[in-house]
């Protein structure tokens, strides 16, 4: 493979990997889903959770509760482009989470996650997307309220 098209689709990945949570965290989560191959999934398989498909995806993500904060902070990305329209990630990942904001600062707190996502990525019509994401869990407790 032509380096310049490996680094080319490392960085498109790695993108995609930030784009996600800022998604979640700072726009509208159900847009998440075009970020998504239409066939998708997401799975936390501690949480028996499996969603397939874009539509799936974007009513699952959608779904989170109107009121909650969160920031993810992502790091140690890890892109291996495995051919001109295949590649695969592991990124770790902090989660910091709290439900029932109404305006202001929330008290600090340790983080709600910490794991990492196993992705596999695929370029469809020239745009790579994810194919599947995979989310493993190290560390793990409740979202808290704040009241």
């Amino acid at each position: 493979m032509d380096p310049l098209e490996q680094l080319l689709g490392e960085r498109a990945c790695e993108r995609l990997i930030l784009d996600f949570v800022h998604r979640l965290d700072l726009g509208e989560p159900s847009s998440v889903a075009e970020l998504f191959t239409e066939d998708g999934s997401w799975a936390w398989p501690a949480g028996e959770r499996l969603v397939e498909g874009r539509e799936a995806l974007r009513e699952y993500f959608g779904s989170r509760p109107a009121d909650r904060l969160s920031r993810r902070l992502m790091s140690n990305v890890l892109v291996t482009v495995t051919s001109p329209d295949t590649a695969t990630a592991i990124s770790y990942f902090s989660t910091y989470r709290v439900d029932g904001r109404r305006g202001g600062l929330v008290p600090a707190e340790p983080p709600v996650q910490v794991g990492h996502y196993q992705d596999a990525f695929r370029r469809t019509d020239g745009r790579w997307l994810l194919e599947s994401r995979v989310l493993h869990l190290a560390f793990a407790g409740p979202t808290p309220k704040v009241s």
